[in-house]
């Protein structure tokens, strides 16, 4: 089982990050906030990466699937912490 602390700190960093980028009109914040995460996930927990990306090397790396795996990633820590969704 993961660590929640980890968990915890992982969710609120991408969550906040999320609903930034989401609503964004800006290409730089956008891209700045790309590069935040991809900075996090450099730092991450090996484990929690592994769990929440299913081992795809690639995720939260790419700017073309960058949204949908900020999503998923979410939905997944927030599925442990016991968040609806």
């Amino acid at each position: 089982m993961l660590d929640r602390n980890l968990i915890e700190m992982a969710y609120s960093f991408l969550h906040q990050k999320l609903r930034v980028y989401e609503f964004s009109t800006s290409e730089v914040q956008r891209d700045d906030i790309e590069y935040a995460i991809n900075e996090y996930v450099t730092m991450m927990s090996p484990e929690l990466l592994d769990y929440i990306s299913d081992g795809r090397p690639a995720f939260l790396r790419e700017h073309s699937t960058f949204e949908m795996d900020m999503r998923e990633a979410v939905r997944k820590m927030g599925e442990q912490l016991g968040e609806r969704f």
